[in-house]
C-alpha cells in the first residue's frame, strides 16, 4: 500500500466523553438526514401545489414505499460494509480499510445497475400489484422510472457517505446533502413551478441532485490522505472483504426490506381506502420524517461508535454507548412527539389545501405519533448489535415481530374495519412487541454478553 499515506490521528471516537462524541457526530448526521429529508418533501411540496393531489400522493406515497424497498435493501446491504470499515479503522488496519473501501464502491457500481433496471422495467407492473389507484398510477410510472434512471449515483452517494461516516466523519456528508439540497429545491422551482414539467420535472431535480451529490462524496475519498483513500484503479472486488461486508450486511438489508414490505402491504391496503386516504397516508409520511430522521441518525451514530470501540477492544465503552443511545432517544422522541402532536397540522397545511386530506391527515397524527416512543429500543439495540457484527438475531426479531405481525393484521383485520386509522394501529402494535423481543435478547442471549471484543477481533484476519 505504497501509493496511501496512513495519518495516524487520534480517534476520538473511542477516547473521551461517551454522551459528548456521540452528540458531536449525531448532530452532523441529522442535519444531514434533515436536509435528505428536506429536498424528498420539496419534490412533494411544489407537486402538491403545482399539480394536484393525484400527483402528490404518486410522489409521496405508492412510488416512495416501493423506492424505500430497493433503495433501503441497498443501503442495509451497505451498513455491512460501514461496519467493517469502522472495525478495522478503530483497530488502524489500513490494508483492510482499503480493500473495504475499494470492494465497497465496486459493489455500489454493480448494485446500481441492476437496481437500474429493476425499476426501470418493473415499475408499472409492481405499481399495479399494489393497486394504486388509477388516477395516480399515470404519475406514478412516470416519476419511479425517471428516479430509477438514477440509481448509481443514488447508491455511490449512499456508499460513499457510509465510508466517511465508518471512519468519524459526519460532517461531510451534511455539507452535501445541503448542496444537494438546493440544487433539488432551485430545479423543482423551474422544472415544476416554472416550465410546468409535473412528476417529471420533480424526478429529473432528484436525480439531478443525487448527482451532485455523489460527485461530492468521491471528490472527498479521491483526495483525503488518510487509509480509507479511493484510488479508480483499486476498484474491484475483493473476494473474502465482500464475504465479510455480505455477512453483516445481508441481515440488515432483509431487516430494511421486510420493513418495506410490510409497509408496501400496508400501502396496498391503504389504496383500496380512495384516493383522499392515500394522499392523507403519503402526507402524514413526509410529516412524520421529522421522527424518522432523527432516530435513523441516532441509530447510525450507535453502529459507528460501537464498531470503533469494538474494533478496538474497548468493551466498556460499546456498552456505554449504548446506554448513553437510548437516553439521547428517548429525550429526542419526546420533544419531537411533542411538537407534532401539537402543531403538525401546520405541516399539513404546506402539503395539501384539500379539507378532506387534511383532517384525515390531522387523525392519523394525534393516533400514531403518541407511540413513537415504542420504537426507539429497535433501532438503538439493533445498530449496537451491528456494530459488532451481530445481525442475524436482529433479522429474526424484526421478521417475526414487524413484517409477520403487519401483514396478519392487513390481510385478517383491515377488510373488518376499512378505515385509515385501523391501518395505522399494525405500527404501534409491531413496535411494542419487537421491542420486548429486543431487550430479552440483548440482555440475556446477545453475543455482547458473551465475547471479549478485543479477543475476537484481534484472532480474525478476515
Amino acid at each position: 500500500m505504497k501509493e496511501i499515506k496512513n495519518k495516524v490521528n487520534t480517534n476520538k471516537i473511542t477516547e473521551g466523553s461517551i454522551f459528548g462524541q456521540l452528540l458531536l457526530f449525531f448532530f452532523p448526521i441529522l442535519f444531514g438526514t434533515f436536509f435528505q429529508q428536506l429536498y424528498n418533501t420539496a419534490d412533494a411540496v411544489v407537486v402538491g401545489r403545482f399539480v394536484g393531489k393525484q400527483a402528490l400522493a404518486a410522489v409521496g406515497g405508492t412510488t416512495s414505499t416501493l423506492i424505500n424497498l430497493l433503495v433501503g435493501f441497498f443501503v442495509g446491504l451497505s451498513s455491512g460494509a460501514t461496519v467493517v470499515i469502522s472495525q478495522f479503522y478503530g483497530a488502524r488496519k489500513p490494508d483492510k480499510v482499503h480493500w473495504a473501501v475499494h470492494t465497497a464502491v465496486a459493489f455500489s457500481l454493480i448494485g446500481g445497475v441492476l437496481f437500474m433496471i429493476i425499476g426501470v422495467v418493473f415499475a408499472h407492473m409492481a405499481l399495479s400489484a399494489m393497486h394504486t389507484p388509477e388516477d395516480v398510477l399515470t404519475y406514478a410510472v412516470v416519476y419511479i422510472r425517471i428516479y430509477f434512471l438514477g440509481m448509481i449515483p443514488n447508491l455511490i452517494y449512499n456508499m460513499g457517505a457510509g465510508i466517511l461516516r465508518a471512519v468519524g466523519d459526519s460532517k461531510r456528508p451534511l455539507y452535501f446533502l445541503i448542496g444537494s439540497c438546493m440544487v433539488n429545491i432551485l430545479l423543482d422551482l423551474i422544472l415544476v413551478a416554472g416550465l410546468r414539467l409535473g412528476v417529471a420535472g420533480a424526478a429529473i431535480a432528484t436525480i439531478s441532485s443525487q448527482f451532485f451529490s455523489a460527485c461530492m462524496v468521491v471528490y472527498a475519498l479521491t483526495h483525503t490522505e488518510d487509509m480509507y483513500k479511493l484510488v479508480w484503479s483499486k476498484v474491484r472486488i475483493d473476494g473474502r472483504m465482500l464475504q465479510r461486508i455480505v455477512r453483516i450486511g445481508i441481515p440488515a438489508g432483509m431487516q430494511s426490506v421486510m420493513y418495506n414490505i410490510s409497509n408496501i402491504i400496508i400501502q396496498s391496503g391503504v389504496n383500496t381506502l380512495g384516493t383522499d386516504n392515500v394522499t392523507a397516508w403519503a402526507t402524514y409520511g413526509k410529516v412524520d420524517g421529522l421522527y424518522w430522521m432523527m432516530i435513523n441518525a441516532l441509530g447510525i451514530s450507535v453502529t459507528t461508535f460501537v464498531g470503533q470501540n469494538y474494533g478496538a477492544g474497548r468493551m466498556d465503552r460499546v456498552h456505554k454507548g449504548a446506554g448513553a443511545c437510548m437516553i439521547i432517544g428517548t429525550i429526542m422522541t419526546a420533544i419531537v412527539s411533542t411538537l407534532l402532536y401539537l402543531k403538525g397540522y401546520l405541516l399539513i397545511d404546506l402539503f395539501t389545501s384539500d379539507a378532506q386530506v387534511q383532517e384525515i391527515g390531522l387523525s392519523l397524527i394525534h393516533f400514531l405519533v403518541p407511540t413513537l416512543i415504542t420504537y426507539i429500543t429497535i433501532e438503538i439495540l439493533s445498530g449496537t448489535l451491528r456494530g459488532v457484527g451481530d445481525a442475524w438475531m436482529p433479522l429474526i426479531m424484526t421478521g417475526i415481530g414487524v413484517c409477520c405481525l403487519r401483514v396478519i393484521w392487513i390481510i385478517f383485520f383491515l377488510p373488518q374495519y376499512r378505515s385509515i386509522l385501523a391501518a395505522a394501529f399494525c405500527y404501534p402494535l409491531s413496535w411494542t412487541i419487537t421491542s420486548i423481543a429486543f431487550v430479552i435478547y440483548y440482555f440475556f442471549f446477545s453475543s455482547l454478553r458473551r465475547v471479549d471484543g478485543r479477543k475476537w477481533f484481534q484472532k480474525k484476519d478476515y
